[in-house]
């Protein structure tokens, strides 16, 4: 009996116990916490299309637009003249870069002109005779005549029996002998061309000269040309005589430029097509770096935005009262940043910046950023 007694008082031990715990377990359950939807805030510009400019960047150096290499056509050494050859010396215009040694030419020279003086001398007596009227103008050659200065043109010959008498004596052959000889003995002296500055020597005073030899570089620094391609796309929309704003490397001048030229050509590996435009300012140097702005044509009805805000399916992002939504654009233009588009709805409200993990139907918050700005400047 007494164990039958200690079983049940066991049971209802155990049978309390667990009653118990179950209390304790129910009396410290907490009610599971609330979450809260988080509305994202997005910045929004209410559209109004407009006329975009397109602005087509390009970039170059710039060469001097007027330039001479300067090449020995005569063999010789080259002696010292009134300015030192080096870079950066400046000539003016019809002043002698180099002075080539020509005196042993010179002599050959000075030796021809006075052989045709002789041959023109022999035949006086005979014109005298024969030709009486033509003598007087041979004879004011003569006259004239300076062994110090260039051959003077030959009187002009008005009859047949002229032109055989003075023909048949060698006198045309000497005389044209010596113009050659002139017009090579120029070559021993090279002048400026134009005003400018002296970019490459390859030679000093006492070196000696060989023909076909490059001696340096010659330029005008008065006026520049910046060479850059652009797409074919646009080549019919850039016009000769337009002005171009050209801006350095790190953005702290600006020059305005005009388009001289444009190539009639495409560049088959580029598809590109190089224009040129002339620049002119005293700060300007050759080889300077500069970036181009080619106003290549107005899109009417369109506005410009940020790249990162077109996805891929050609559709941005725009707020319908607090609802993303999606709408289908046509992209027209596109630069490094920006992207210019067609065919979105007017007053629609669309978003400034990117909205991470954005989707369509996503509940969001406005904060208007400008509500009236055209996006096309």
């Amino acid at each position: 009996m007494r164990k039958i007694i200690l079983s049940i008082l066991g049971v209802l031990i155990i049978v309390a116990a667990v009653f118990v715990a179950n209390m304790i377990i129910d009396s410290k359950t907490r009610p599971k916490p609330r979450v809260e939807k988080v509305v994202k805030t997005v910045f929004t510009q209410t559209v109004t299309n407009g006329t975009v400019a397109i602005i087509v960047p390009a970039n170059g150096n710039l060469t001097a637009k007027r330039r001479v290499e300067l090449f020995a056509e005569v063999q010789g050494v080259f002696r010292k003249g009134n300015k030192l050859f080096k870079v950066g010396q400046p000539y003016t215009a019809g002043e002698t870069i180099i002075r080539i040694d020509a005196s042993e030419y010179y002599a050959s020279v000075q030796s021809a002109k006075s052989n045709l003086y002789n041959l023109i001398t022999s035949i006086m007596p005979d014109l005298r005779l024969d030709y009486p009227e033509v003598y007087p103008k041979w004879q004011t050659y003569l006259s004239n005549y300076d062994l110090d200065k260039t051959t003077p043109p030959l009187p002009k010959m008005t009859s047949e029996k002229e032109k055989f008498f003075i023909s048949g004596r060698g006198i045309l052959t000497n005389y044209y002998n010596v113009k050659n000889l002139e017009q090579r003995l120029r070559k021993y002296t090279i002048s400026a061309p134009f005003k400018g500055v002296l970019t490459d020597a390859l030679v000093t005073e006492g070196t000696l000269v060989r023909s076909g030899q490059k001696l340096g570089e010659f330029i005008n620094t008065d006026v520049y040309e910046l060479e850059v391609a652009v797409s074919k796309t646009y080549s019919e929309l850039l016009k000769v005589g337009e002005t171009v704003e050209l801006i350095t490397l790190d953005r702290t001048k600006t020059y305005m430029g005009v388009v001289s030229r444009i190539n009639a050509s495409v560049d088959q590996a580029t598809q590109t097509i190089k224009a040129f435009i002339e620049v002119k300012d005293s700060d300007l140097k050759e080889g300077m770096y500069l970036e181009a702005s080619l106003n290549a044509k107005e899109e009417t009805n369109a506005i410009e935005i940020d790249r990162n805000l077109l996805l891929e399916n050609n559709q941005i992002f725009v707020v319908r009262d607090t609802i993303l939504d999606l709408v289908d654009v046509n992209p027209v233009y596109f630069s490094d940043k920006k992207v210019v588009l067609k065919g979105v709805p007017e007053g629609i409200t669309i978003i400034t910046k990117p909205v991470v993990g954005a989707y369509a139907g996503m509940l969001v918050k406005q904060y208007q950023e400008n509500t009236a700005q055209n996006t096309a400047q």
